[in-house]
């Protein structure tokens, strides 16, 4: 299976929609392909600009690493120069934090990953979790 784009447009208005739910700062939202490449992104009105970077890493690190952001802070967390020399290789790249979310065909392989900024992290992860449950794709946090 390939993620498309309007399965990126139904998880960016999923993932939005939970954060103005929840009550939550305003949100950037980008979303991946199975190779790292940006197939949609949006930023809500007040968010600030660099937000779309650490989107972008958050959900690059889950695609890249084939881990969520949950699993990417606790290797951090548990072996520091592993994940500084993995983001070394990457140029920089991975924000290892929640809020990055792998996504997963039927048959368990990646195709992609959503990475959400602009509240807490651990409310970015519950945002793009129902984003991803909402466009009918299996995800890992």
């Amino acid at each position: 299976m390939t993620l498309t784009l309007d399965q990126a447009r139904s998880i960016i208005a999923a993932t939005r929609a939970k954060g103005r739910e929840m009550g939550l700062k305003p949100l950037s939202v980008v979303v991946l392909d199975g190779g790292g490449h940006v197939l949609a992104f949006e930023r809500e009105d007040g968010a600030s600009p660099g937000r779309f970077g650490i989107a972008q890493g958050k959900a690059y690190g889950a695609v890249m690493l084939g881990m969520g952001g949950t699993a990417q802070m606790a290797r951090a967390e548990a072996q520091a120069y592993f994940m500084a020399a993995v983001n070394g290789v990457f140029g920089g790249a991975v924000v290892p934090v929640p809020g990055g979310v792998l996504l997963k065909d039927a048959a368990g392989a990646v195709i992609g990953a959503v990475g959400v900024t602009g509240d807490t992290s651990d409310n970015d992860l519950v945002a793009a979790l129902a984003g991803a449950e909402a466009a009918g794709i299996a995800a890992e946090g």
